[in-house]
């Protein structure tokens, strides 16, 4: 079992609303958005970027690598365990993703994604969808 693509990247913003009209500015889509954080997706293959607002605690910068099969994700997992590496329990998200985090050896946070068929949910009505 190996890792399936490189799917996002998360980082830290002071001003999501500057952070996220920049992002869009660049002909990025806002696939979902909550009060502390958002999610965008830029080209065909939908590479992701989630911007942490200041108030945001669940996880912090990272990177993530996205699995199309939900039980690729519980395998993974548990071929780290077994091969000693510390992980974070698997949480179901409620966009219908699910994920564990890990620390690379560098202390760089990794998150393991499943991103349902179709790609990751959005929450976005199409009027909210228009960039900037």
């Amino acid at each position: 079992m190996d890792v399936q693509r490189l799917g996002h990247i998360a980082i830290r913003v002071k001003d999501m609303e500057r952070a996220k009209t920049f992002y869009l500015s660049l002909g990025m889509v806002l696939v979902w958005q909550d009060e502390d954080w958002c999610y965008l997706e830029a080209g065909a293959g939908r590479d992701g970027l989630a911007l942490l607002g200041p108030g945001y605690k669940a996880a912090g910068p990272h990177f993530a690598f996205h699995f199309n099969d939900r039980v690729a994700v519980d395998a993974f997992h548990s071929k780290l365990e077994k091969e000693g590496v510390y992980v974070e329990e698997v949480h179901e998200h409620r966009d219908g993703t699910a994920s564990f985090y890990l620390r690379d050896p560098e202390g760089n946070w990794l998150e393991m994604l499943y991103q349902p068929e179709g790609g990751i949910p959005t929450n976005q009505r199409p009027s909210d969808q228009s960039t900037v």
